[in-house]
């Protein structure tokens, strides 16, 4: 008698694919240094917020960090449209389980704490339970990871999961090479991609 096939590990980054950073980023800077040069959405680049300011002006990393490093932030953030739907559908899916999966700031003080809040306010104290709080997502076991980080690397080279690239404004402009997948948004097609996983 075969046993039954293991369920679909799914992990979530949280930043730039449940909660809205970029968009915190830039309207907190702009509200607290009005004066000041800054990146639009429109002309984001790269992963690090923090070396694209520095790229206008030196200071300005140092600046756009007291942004996110701030107490509140973190907590403050907006729910990236439809994320808490498709997580919550995701959830009771048949022979699925979800986990977030997400980086803390080398500067935790608020970041830890607030990660854990935001999650208990938006999707509920037992959602707290799935949190897996790493600086090393290639250590952890699953079949995909929806992540809005172009590249991810750490002490396994080779990890179990696939990357699915979560478009957010810093990653849209990257040509993906194959057979790297893309979400445009939680309006695309997640499932598909779930049920294609599946079927492997």
């Amino acid at each position: 008698m075969g046993s039954a096939a293991a369920p679909l590990r799914v992990l979530l980054d949280m930043d730039g694919v449940l909660a809205d950073f970029e968009g915190a980023v830039l309207r907190e800077f702009r509200a607290r240094f009005p004066a000041e040069p800054r990146v639009e959405l429109e002309q984001r680049r790269g992963f690090s917020v923090r070396e694209q300011y520095r790229s206008l002006r030196e200071d300005l990393a140092a600046k756009v960090a007291s942004v996110y490093e701030s107490p509140g932030f973190f907590l403050g953030l907006d729910p990236i449209p439809g994320a808490l739907e498709a997580v919550q559908e995701m959830l009771h899916m048949q022979d699925t389980e979800v986990f977030i999966c997400t980086s803390p700031l080398r500067k935790y003080e608020h970041c830890v704490v607030e990660k854990y809040k935001w999650v208990e306010k938006h999707l509920g104290p037992e959602f707290v339970e799935r949190i897996i709080l790493t600086r090393d997502k290639t250590v952890v076991a699953a079949d995909l990871l929806f992540d809005d980080k172009d590249t991810i690397q750490g002490a396994e080279p080779n990890p179990s999961w696939e990357h699915i690239l979560f478009t957010c404004c810093h990653n849209r402009h990257l040509q993906l090479p194959a057979p790297r997948r893309r979400l445009h948004s939680w309006a695309d097609d997640w499932k598909a991609i779930l049920e294609s996983k599946r079927r492997q």
